[in-house]
């Protein structure tokens, strides 16, 4: 038996190339201007020239949303996914660092935030502006050549490829957890301040041993797409419930908040690509997850075990906030935005006073020197870590092993550091060719080819070049996706795919 490709993604109804309308535009400024009227009615620090660039950072971005909302993108389209979180990163995070007078800890701060706000939205506007034009270069219409390569996945090859991945896999993790004297022993060093390198050199295990729970669903999904009894939704809540308890066994525990939602994400985009399409209801259900998750992991991060108290009542909650300095507010802007930290970046590069020298690209060099293990490069170079200290604090405050700064500054805020305020449109602009790219790339993809399992990873790939540092980017996109990527690409077959001789995986 046999199944058939039901033709590129580009054919789907919400797949399409189409560009932006005008429609698209106009609603996403209605809204925004609604909500920054309530920002304005709740307190005159919205009275201020600041709220007219992220007012436009809104719009820009929001139009996408609004096609993603109204059902001319996928729900996995990477320039929909990219809208919705867009505006927030860009619109709502910067007027609720004003609402909460939340910012950025540990820096004399400037004599006034929104200046800086104001600043660099608009360079973000720029930016924004620059990323339209680039990805749309490339959107066009599907490719016309009437060949294509396509990925058959061999069933058989692939159950004994993922089979023995899965065991060596939890086998390494089954070490981890030996060599730190069980669970809590993980916990409690991970937790320890004072043990920052007790797993430093163990990258290559984690990049296997933390596969286990994404290769397990691959696993499911192949069996699934032929069982119409595994596409009910109470069968799919209750694997992707394993899948997230795996998630924490296998890497979760180390306090890694992104890793796990950046791994849920891939779980539900090969749900929707493989078993059976994802409502938009349960895209925003699993949004207030994720962010209530955050919140509350953020307490284990910071207090270890400790943490467990948050379940216990709201008293609890409250005095481990005073504790720890996490709150929802910390997450929705810390973990979720970049506002405050590249306004500040802002800041400090332009005022007269700094001396802070331009890294010249040196922190992507950093990046690509994290591929050459610590044990045959023992002195490679710090990377963003050493110019986002100095740049923060002065040159020369840099201290390895005893101060440095942890600051993510995302896309824009490495571009400022490497080259300054001039380089945000430029990064934009590299940004929308990447999007464009990846884009074209899934909207030509045939069905059941075997790479729709790695969609949602490259979807994942847009959010994180946004919101992460390249060095951040580079050891996620190592750790989470090399292994994956071989197991599929070992257990699949090349074939050319023709408009009349579209074939389907083996039997």
């Amino acid at each position: 038996m046999s199944e058939t490709l039901l033709g590129p993604l580009s054919n789907r109804k919400g797949f399409h190339l189409a560009r932006t309308d005008v429609a698209s535009v106009l609603i996403s400024c209605y809204i925004c201007i609604w909500i920054l009227t309530g920002f304005v009615a709740t307190s005159d620090q919205f009275l201020h020239w600041f709220v007219i660039p992220v007012l436009f950072c809104g719009i820009l971005i929001g139009s996408d949303a609004v096609n993603w909302l109204r059902g001319r993108l996928d729900i996995f389209d990477p320039i929909g996914i990219l809208g919705l979180f867009g505006l927030h990163f860009f619109f709502l995070a910067p007027l609720l660092h004003v609402y909460w007078d939340e910012w950025m800890r540990y820096v004399t701060p400037p004599p006034e935030w929104r200046d800086w706000l104001g600043g660099m939205a608009f360079l973000n506007a720029l930016g924004l502006l620059v990323y339209r034009i680039s990805r749309n270069m490339f959107m066009g219409t599907e490719s016309k050549r009437s060949r294509q390569t396509g990925w058959r996945l061999d069933r058989q090859r692939f159950s004994i490829l993922v089979s023995g991945a899965l065991l060596v896999a939890a086998l390494l993790q089954i070490q981890v957890y030996a060599g730190f004297g069980g669970i809590l022993g993980y916990m409690q060093t991970v937790t320890d301040l004072e043990n920052t390198n007790a797993m430093q050199g163990m990258g290559w295990i984690f990049m296997i041993s933390e596969s286990f729970p994404i290769l397990a669903l691959m696993a499911f999904a192949v069996y699934a797409a032929r069982k119409e009894s595994c596409k009910s939704w109470p069968v799919i809540v209750l694997v992707l419930l394993v899948y997230f308890i795996l998630k924490m066994l296998f890497g979760g525990l180390r306090g890694s908040r992104m890793n796990t939602i950046w791994g849920l994400f891939w779980a539900i985009g090969i749900v929707h690509f493989w078993i059976r399409p994802i409502s938009k209801k349960l895209v925003f259900v699993g949004c207030v997850f994720l962010v209530l998750f955050m919140y509350l992991y953020g307490f284990f991060k910071s207090a270890g075990l400790d943490a467990v108290r948050a379940f216990e009542s709201a008293e609890a909650r409250t005095e481990l906030t005073l504790q720890t300095g996490r709150s929802l507010q910390v997450a929705v802007l810390g973990d979720l935005g970049r506002s405050d930290v590249q306004a500040f970046l802002l800041y400090r590069l332009t005022t007269p006073e700094s001396d802070y020298e331009y890294a010249w690209g040196s922190t992507y060099l950093g990046a690509m020197a994290l591929l050459i293990p610590r044990s045959l490069w023992p002195e490679r170079p710090p990377g963003k870590i050493k110019e986002g200290t100095e740049a923060l604090y002065g040159m020369g405050s840099y201290i390895p092993g005893i101060w440095n700064s942890q600051q993510v500054y995302g896309l824009a805020g490495e571009a400022m550091l490497n080259f300054g305020p001039i380089a945000v449109p430029f990064a934009f602009l590299v940004f929308g060719l990447v999007v464009s790219r990846i884009r074209h790339f899934i909207a030509t993809l045939n069905f059941p080819d075997s790479r729709l399992m790695l969609l949602p990873f490259l979807v994942i790939l847009c959010l994180m070049i946004l919101v992460l540092d390249s060095d951040n980017v580079l050891f996620v996109s190592m750790k989470d996706g090399a292994v994956p990527f071989l197991v599929l690409a070992l257990s699949s077959t090349r074939l050319a795919v023709t408009r009349s001789n579209i074939m389907g995986p083996d039997s």
